[in-house]
């Protein structure tokens, strides 16, 4: 229970207006070692709770250690503007209670305006890290009284390319700080490099593999013959399955806007959500999700992270993600909080290995699922039978077959037909120079020997 644990009253109280009252797993995990003051690296599936596991000890700390005359004190770091102000409301929501304020700083909106923000300093501060950095080398926010540093979703970031405006981030930052690194996913190739230079002997805490933290989602794949079958297939799907939202995923922002407009033709209420979209768009989009204004979005991988938007029933992935922990964070918009959920990867024929892939990286193995009123031609790839008599002798050694090994015939060889032979004495014979005797292999392996040709005579041959 939330009452359990040691933490401000009007934390306690802002939990209880939220009717939060029982932690979830990652929770109970991380907020009593956070409220220790130690680095901490977790590790945990997406819609888990993680936001809160962090903002409670940070505003706990804040609570229990004031000073009104410092800049802001603790810095939380995200890939995406959604999910930058995602975290905001959660801040501010927990924060209801009390007289701490947070801001968000994120690219998109004004940097004049952002800068006034700064200088009121918030105790908090949430941002993505190419304004955050653009901030820090103007000089426009000062990060020297920082006591919190939070990384969420780390790995995300880092496939985003932010590796050295993280870092860079870092290095402005009070070197006595907390530090705390959250993810999906622990198995990330950058998190140990990158952990290594911003924590300090962390406490790790992994609730378990990405097939562990999805047991609440069905994952099930269609095989589709190309792009129309696809269309088909996303279109008979909207039509018959149950849903509240459906989140459909695209890997080109060009086919997200198209697929939205085949979808608004087929009468469903969609909207497509890209990083070509101006922020203003973005989050009235959001906005109109989140309502239930819009049930179905078709959007790139900027949603796979940081969308919490409930009532997320169905995730459609319309192109197949590049990666398995981009998988992940895809299906990790359903079946949030324990509800149950529902994901379906279209396959087509290019995308086999890569599904496979997947499969294999996450040591599972999706369900295979038919529409029969759309099957596919295409069942995946065929395996080559060999007759049991070819494989046999195809295995078999040459020796065991009673056959000598083939010798290479030469080009060179072909070519000196009919030309004059050197004289004995300076042949290659086998018997040494002036023996006059020949050796030879024929095709058989044999060694046949023969008197050698004297010079001026010219061999036999036939054509």
């Amino acid at each position: 229970m939330f009452s359990d644990l040691d933490l401000h009253e009007s934390l306690h109280k802002a939990l209880e207006k939220m009717n939060f009252s029982q932690p979830t797993p990652v929770q109970e995990a991380v907020i009593p070692v956070a409220l220790t003051g130690v680095d901490l690296q977790v590790s945990a599936e997406t819609g888990s709770g993680k936001t809160a596991a962090y903002v409670l000890p940070a505003l706990q700390h804040l609570l229990r250690n004031p000073a009104p005359d410092t800049a802001t004190r603790c810095l939380v770091l995200v890939p995406t503007r959604e999910l930058a102000q995602q975290v905001f409301k959660d801040c501010q929501l927990l924060a209801q209670c009390t007289s701490i304020k947070a801001e968000a700083v994120t690219g998109g909106a004004s940097f004049n305006e952002q800068k006034a923000l700064i200088r009121k300093n918030p105790e908090i501060l949430i941002g993505t890290p190419g304004r955050l950095l653009e901030h820090v080398q103007k000089k426009s926010i000062e990060l020297k009284d920082l006591d919190i540093l939070v990384l969420d979703e780390a790995d995300r970031m880092l496939d985003m390319g932010f590796r050295e405006d993280v870092l860079a981030i870092v290095a402005a930052c009070n070197s006595k700080r907390q530090t705390l690194l959250l993810s999906a996913t622990l198995r990330h190739d950058g998190i140990g490099r990158i952990a290594g230079h911003i924590l300090q002997t962390p406490h790790i805490v992994d609730l378990g593999s990405a097939k562990e933290q999805h047991s609440s989602i069905v994952q099930q794949i269609i095989i589709a013959d190309d792009l129309t079958h696809k269309e088909q297939l996303c279109t008979w799907l909207l039509a018959h399955e149950k849903y509240g939202k459906v989140l459909i995923f695209s890997n080109t922002r060009e086919h997200a806007d198209k697929l939205a407009s085949l979808l608004r033709y087929h009468k469903q209420r969609v909207a497509s959500l890209h990083g070509d979209m101006q922020q203003d768009e973005r989050t009235r989009v959001m906005n109109l999700f989140r309502s239930g204004a819009v049930k179905v979005l078709v959007a790139t991988d900027l949603a796979a992270r940081g969308l919490d938007v409930k009532g997320v029933d169905l995730v459609i992935n319309f192109a197949m993600a590049r990666s398995g922990d981009e998988y992940v964070h895809r299906i990790g918009r359903t079946g949030r909080a324990g509800e149950q959920g529902l994901a379906i990867s279209l396959i087509a024929p290019q995308e086999w290995n890569l599904m496979s892939g997947i499969e294999r990286y996450l040591g599972l193995s999706f369900e295979r699922r038919v529409i029969k009123e759309l099957p596919a031609r295409f069942q995946g790839p065929k395996k080559k039978k060999i007759a049991r008599k070819d494989r046999d002798k195809k295995n078999s050694a040459p020796a065991e077959r009673g056959q000598q090994p083939k010798f290479k015939e030469r080009h060179r060889y072909k070519k000196n037909i009919g030309k004059r032979r050197k004289p004995a004495d300076k042949a290659d014979t086998g018997g040494g120079p002036g023996k006059g005797i020949e050796r030879s292999i024929d095709k058989g392996g044999d060694v046949k020997e023969r008197p050698a040709v004297p010079e001026g005579f010219l061999p036999l041959t036939r054509k």
